[in-house]
């Protein structure tokens, strides 16, 4: 570990794009100034290490997750339509065997 000594206002470099500036310090608390590019990510380290636990937790699919993912999803409930007349239409939703052809089409009687 490099450890440097800095005061108020100085600048500190790492590569040619992140500069570590000490912005305050007041009694044991220093303020640290960070300018990065967007591409690089920059936590706090308690924050980096909560992120990186998530995306472990979240990466393992136990036995019942890939038993959920099997179960088929079955349709959800019709939605409210606007018709071309620009009336609201509640009539049956389309099922995902049906194949739309486009355009309204209007039953007579």
């Amino acid at each position: 570990m490099l450890v440097l000594s800095r005061q108020r206002d100085e600048t500190i470099m790492i590569g040619d794009e992140i500069e570590i500036t000490i912005v305050d310090i007041r009694g044991d608390k220093v303020r640290v100034g960070i300018n990065a590019p967007p591409r690089i990510a920059v936590h706090r380290k308690e924050v980096y290490d909560a992120i990186r636990t998530e995306n472990e937790q979240a990466s393992r699919l136990d036995a019942g997750g890939l038993d959920a993912l099997r179960t088929p999803i079955s349709p959800g409930p019709a939605r409210n339509r606007v018709g071309s007349n620009g009336r609201l239409s509640t009539g049956p939703s389309v099922r995902p065997d049906e194949h739309h052809q486009g355009g309204d089409s209007k039953q007579t009687a």
